[in-house]
C-alpha cells in the first residue's frame, strides 16, 4: 500500500445508529442534538495508586486529565456528561483525590446532569463526587456502557447503537514514510469504542482480536491529532508491534 492510499481524511463528524456525533481531538465525543459530552476511562488517581505500589511516577495525571476535561466542557458547554466507566483507577482513588481535584469535579458537574457508568476498575463509583451512578443508560437510539458486548450475544430486539470504552484503542498508520500511532475512536456506524481520556492510560492495538472481533464487517478509526481527527479504513492500518 502506498502512502497516498493511507492519506487521512479530516473527519470529526460521524453517525452511530442515526445519532450524529462529533469526535473531539481531546478524546471526548459530543452529541449536539442531546447536548451530551461522552468520555471514557479517565482513570483518575492512577498515578497515586501506582505510587502506593512503589512505582516512581509523578502524581500529576489527575490534574492533567481534569484540565483537559474542563477545556472540553468549556468549549462544548454540554448539558449532560456521561463518563463510560473506569473514571477512577481503583476503589481507593476517589477517597484519595486531592481536595482541589474533588472541588474541580463538583464545579464541572454543577448545573448539568453528570452520569458515572460503573467500570471494571470502579464497579461502585463514589456517590460523593457529584453526579449519579448507573450500570448503563439508554438515550435515544444509543446505549452507553463500559465494555462492549459480544455482537453474537446481542439479541436483534436489543440492537440499539452502542457506545463504550474499556479497551483504550490505538491505531497505527504509515504516512509519508513515517509511522504514526495515536489514540482513536473505532466505529462501524452501529457501534463506537471510545479512546481513553486519562493522562496515564496506555492503549490496545485496534487490530487485536479483542477489538477487531467487535466489528466483524469492518470498521473506521478516527485518530486523534493535535487539532483535529483523521479517519482511516481498517485496510490502511499497520500492526503497532511491527516494524
Amino acid at each position: 500500500m502506498s502512502d497516498s492510499d493511507s492519506m487521512p481524511q479530516t473527519a470529526t463528524r460521524f453517525r452511530i445508529n442515526g445519532a450524529d456525533l462529533q469526535a473531539d481531538p481531546s478524546g471526548a465525543a459530543f452529541w449536539p442534538a442531546e447536548s451530551t459530552l461522552i468520555v471514557a476511562d479517565l482513570h483518575l488517581g492512577k498515578g497515586a495508586s501506582l505510587a502506593r505500589r512503589g512505582s516512581l511516577l509523578p502524581p500529576y495525571d489527575t490534574a492533567a486529565t481534569l484540565i483537559e476535561l474542563k477545556r472540553a466542557i468549556e468549549r462544548l458547554q454540554p448539558r449532560r456528561v456521561i463518563c463510560l466507566g473506569d473514571s477512577f483507577h481503583d476503589r481507593h482513588a476517589a477517597a484519595s483525590l486531592p481536595r482541589e481535584s474533588r472541588a474541580t469535579l463538583f464545579r464541572l458537574a454543577k448545573g448539568r446532569r453528570w452520569i458515572w457508568i460503573a467500570g471494571n476498575h470502579d464497579p461502585d463509583p463514589p456517590a460523593d463526587c457529584g453526579g449519579e451512578l448507573a450500570e448503563e443508560i439508554v438515550v435515544g437510539g444509543l446505549v452507553f456502557r463500559h465494555e462492549a458486548r459480544d455482537p453474537r450475544a446481542i439479541h436483534p430486539s436489543h440492537a440499539a447503537g452502542e457506545v463504550s470504552g474499556h479497551f483504550h484503542p490505538k491505531a497505527s498508520v504509515r504516512l509519508r514514510g513515517r509511522r504514526i500511532t495515536r489514540r482513536c475512536f473505532v466505529e462501524d456506524g452501529r457501534r463506537l469504542v471510545m479512546p481513553s481520556f486519562g493522562a496515564y492510560t496506555g492503549g490496545l492495538d485496534v487490530l487485536t482480536p479483542n477489538i477487531s472481533a467487535l466489528f466483524p464487517k469492518g470498521f473506521v478509526v478516527r485518530m486523534l491529532g493535535r487539532e483535529t481527527v483523521h479517519a482511516y479504513a481498517r485496510a490502511a492500518l499497520s500492526p503497532i508491534a511491527s516494524g
